[in-house]
């Protein structure tokens, strides 16, 4: 797997910024936050499943480098879990030999490091081998360029597959016989599509709502919004990958 760093001439990044950037946030302030889809519900109480767009995590330094001096975070949606928000911020990912995805929602609170996380075909769009890792664990992960209205940042490091996980608080961890990081499987009962995801990666927290993140593309695969029934279990065992 390559990991090294994305290069990119600082003359196409700034033709980027001149260019391309003004027209792509144009654009996008006409269509909605794309962080994360509508919550799929259950039949479980409470249980909701999450598709999670592609979408960038940023420090606070970055944020002023992307959208100017003094720049904060604009609270545009909330999301399901308390006090995380999608911005009303975007920017463009330049990967290897130009390839870009434009307008990637930003997510809020800020971060002690960037990240940004896509699906596999977001990845190959952008020729990037983003490795599947969860989220915060980017050491030896590859970089990319980030551009926003007012300037642009090189990421050493930072572009992966998030992994698929499940929120919840003591409660639903005792309902389910698990606790943090352990890991369960997702089951997706659809018309000619339903799908087992093994190794969510539990994730307790005291005040966390019983959420499961996936993927656009796993989403797609099992075709989340005209699911029949949804269902999460404990696995017996633990994958040998992580």
């Amino acid at each position: 797997m390559n990991t090294s760093p994305a290069k990119v001439d600082a003359r196409l990044v700034e033709a980027l910024v001149r260019a391309a950037v003004e027209r792509a946030l144009q654009s996008e302030s006409r269509g909605g936050p794309s962080g994360a889809s509508a919550p799929r519900r259950s039949e479980e109480p409470e249980l909701v499943v999450s598709i999670s767009a592609r979408h960038v995590h940023l420090t606070d330094e970055h944020v002023e480098k992307l959208f100017g001096r003094g720049a904060r975070l604009t609270h545009e949606k909330s999301l399901y879990q308390d006090g995380f928000f999608a911005a009303a911020e975007t920017v463009m990912i330049v990967g290897p030999r130009r390839r870009m995805l434009p307008h990637v929602r930003v997510l809020g609170p800020t971060r002690l490091q960037s990240q940004v996380e896509l699906a596999l075909t977001d990845a190959i769009s952008l020729g990037i081998d983003a490795p599947v890792r969860h989220s915060g664990d980017i050491a030896g992960t590859p970089g990319c360029v980030l551009v926003g209205p007012a300037g642009a940042v090189e990421l050493s490091q930072g572009v992966i597959r998030a992994a698929r996980h499940v929120h919840l608080g003591p409660r639903h961890a005792a309902h389910y016989g698990v606790a943090n990081g352990d890991f369960m499987s997702l089951h997706v009962q659809s018309n000619m599509c339903s799908v087992t995801f093994e190794d969510l990666l539990v994730r307790e927290d005291a005040n966390a709502k019983l959420e499961v993140h996936i993927d656009t593309d796993e989403g797609n695969a099992c075709d989340l919004d005209r699911a029949s029934s949804i269902e999460i279990r404990k696995q017996q065992a633990c994958p040998c990958n992580y």
